[in-house]
């Protein structure tokens, strides 16, 4: 089997938006302009943010660069946020670009009809992929309604999925079952640590049947943060002719994978949680080409269902069996009227802070403080309050949940975790959250807490959220 840690190939061009740019572009005509014009021009000659930008950070071998890096971000230093799960907070520079591009699109009155090339080309170079592989889409549910909705399925086809789902994939799959008459299937996930990669494998490929026509999975999930081993996964579609469907909210921003090298064929992500990009945005990854080394299964039958760029008469070329597009499929989802340039813009600038630093080097840093709070917790609670893996890294993310609590019984207790979650934050100023799933043999839903850890993080940060949980934990027998 392929490592399931990938990484990306090449860094993404840096550029922004400028006056100068808008200027001409209104020139241009740009009220009526057209893809390319208003894709291409306004975003291509920013001036740099005052201050700190990730263009000025220091050496990465600096003793201070990731507090250098902290600096980049404005969150309140009143609270500690280990909550990125839930949602990210932009860079100032992020935040100063959409705000100067709306108003410089208001005092223009500037229409977007487009594609938004540019910005996607962005985003592809630093995720592994093409442009017309990738569109930015409002959210992780926004991809994957998209997703479920365009794929061709009738009564009696079988999604096989797993019981630690978000509403985001659980909502579409049930409106193809109350409609079209689409099965679901799913199997029970392991929890904690006594686990590995080929254990999920075995798992999935046990419950396939001859109905199965797509295999849908979180990686992470969201509930325990558990990297499902994606690569692992999609060799297994493939070997039964299985569509490949990932939710991966929390992959953008937090691990650097080349979605070729995945080999999936649609995966679906938040881009304003880990990728801290602006809020509403996410990314949507629809494979358009058979690459033999990765994929080599036909590309499956998909229509852009939310669109204005898909052509009114004459319909599009068949889709490719070899290594280059027959069409640009991505853009006819990236056309859904008038856009925001402002936010485009914005997460543009996101993807490019992300290439400035380093998506490796994000990945590590941040899987690396998951990794010293998960040995803590085993410390102090022991390893079985892990409801997420440690010890095989093919598992492991910047997310993790557990149990935090002496006595193992309030793990049944909802009321008590929300009320820890809640003086956590009213008593030591940090932000975490509950989380509650079901465990296979357990009647009842388990409740944990769930922390993220990201690059506004320091290692005392880790140590600071154990002590103050181990501490509260004592005082709620």
């Amino acid at each position: 089997m392929a490592p399931q840690r990938l990484t990306t190939r090449t860094p993404a061009a840096r550029s922004g938006f400028s006056r100068r740019g808008f200027v001409g572009l209104l020139g241009a005509g740009a009220a009526t302009a057209g893809v390319g014009t208003v894709a291409g021009a306004p975003f291509a000659h920013a001036a740099a943010p005052e201050g700190l930008t990730a263009a000025r950070l220091p050496s990465p071998s600096s003793p201070g660069y990731w507090d250098a890096v902290e600096r980049l971000f404005m969150l309140d230093k009143d609270v500690l946020f280990m909550n990125v799960g839930t949602v990210g907070s932009p860079p100032r520079e992020v935040v100063e670009i959409v705000d100067r591009t709306h108003r410089e699109v208001a005092a223009g009155a500037i229409a977007a009809y487009s594609d938004f090339a540019d910005v996607r080309a962005v985003a592809a170079r630093g995720h592994g992929c093409d442009p017309d592989e990738l569109a930015v889409s409002h959210n992780t549910s926004d991809g994957m309604s998209k997703i479920l909705a365009g794929l061709a399925l009738k009564e009696g086809d079988e999604i096989l999925t797993t019981n630690h789902e978000h509403s985001g994939g659980n909502v579409p799959m049930a409106l193809l079952r109350d409609r079209y008459g689409v099965r679901i299937k799913r199997v029970a996930l392991p929890v904690g640590n006594d686990q590995r990669a080929e254990d999920y494998v075995e798992l999935f490929r046990g419950a396939i049947t001859s109905r199965t026509k797509v295999l849908l999975f979180s990686a992470p999930t969201y509930k325990t943060g558990t990297m499902l081993p994606i690569r692992m996964l999609a060799e297994l579609a493939q070997e039964h002719g299985l569509i490949s469907v990932v939710d991966g909210a929390h992959i953008p921003g937090m691990m650097a994978y080349d979605f070729h090298q995945l080999g999936v064929d649609f995966l679906a992500g938040a881009g304003a949680k880990w990728q801290c990009a602006p809020g509403g945005t996410g990314l949507l990854y629809l494979r358009n080409k058979v690459l033999d080394r990765y994929n080599p299964n036909p590309l499956p039958e998909f229509w852009p269902v939310v669109s204005s760029g898909y052509p009114s008469e004459g319909g599009v070329p068949p889709r490719t069996d070899g290594p280059k597009e027959s069409y640009d499929i991505a853009a006819q989802l990236q056309q859904v009227g008038n856009g925001s340039m402002a936010i485009m813009a914005g997460v543009r600038r996101a993807c490019e802070v992300w290439d400035r630093i380093g998506r490796e080097r994000i990945e590590k840093r941040v899987v690396g403080l998951s990794d010293h709070l998960k040995e803590l917790v085993a410390e102090r609670w022991g390893v079985k309050a892990l409801y997420s893996p440690k010890d095989d890294p093919r598992l492991t993310c910047a997310l993790t949940s557990f149990a935090p609590f002496r006595d193992a019984g309030d793990v049944y207790d909802g009321e008590k975790t929300t009320a820890l979650v809640e003086r956590l934050k009213d008593e030591h100023g940090i932000t975490i959250r509950t989380s509650d799933f079901p465990v296979a043999g357990s009647d009842r839903p388990h409740h944990v807490v769930r922390v993220s850890t990201h690059l506004f993080h320091q290692k005392k940060d880790v140590e600071r959220v154990v002590d103050a949980l181990w501490k509260l934990s004592g005082t709620m027998r």
